[in-house]
């Protein structure tokens, strides 16, 4: 006899930023996913295989959606944008008081660089990603340069 209007099983969204390359069992992967069934290590051995073209270590923000039968499926997305730029600027850290302090500085084709990076994530013009990498700039503290 079934239910009458029962809940359906829904999949299960799990958002990790994992180091290209390196996954493994360990936390944040294995506590995350092993909380809702999932196998961390055959998680690991997918996610590394696939990201194995990337820098090894580079954070990799990652989409897991765990379906009731524990069989999952992911996508990896591009590094953060905050990451990128401090590269870019070889800075550690943003500035405590944006707009206060200069914490470094960057091109503006860095900007349309890692514009064009970010743009694989998102749906919007080259100009308008360009304007959101600015803004994450300056919430960093980097100045932008010609």
């Amino acid at each position: 006899m079934s239910k009458a209007g029962g809940k359906q099983a829904v999949a299960t969204i799990v958002k990790l930023l994992v180091p290209a390359g390196s996954a493994s069992a360990q936390p944040p992967v294995g506590p995350a996913l092993g909380a809702k069934g999932v196998k961390a290590i055959d998680f690991a051995k997918e996610f590394n295989a696939r990201t194995s073209d990337l820098e090894p270590g580079l954070l990799t923000p990652t989409v897991v959606t765990i379906q009731p039968d524990r069989t999952f499926s992911f996508r990896t997305l591009t590094p953060p944008t905050s990451l990128l730029l401090k590269r870019a600027a070889n800075i550690t850290t943003g500035a405590r008081k944006p707009g206060a302090e200069i914490t470094g500085t960057v091109s503006i084709k860095h900007i349309y660089e890692i514009a064009k990076i970010k743009m694989k994530d998102v749906d919007i013009t080259e100009k308008e990603m360009c304007k959101v990498v600015a803004g994450s700039a300056r919430s960093l503290g980097i100045k932008i340069v010609r």
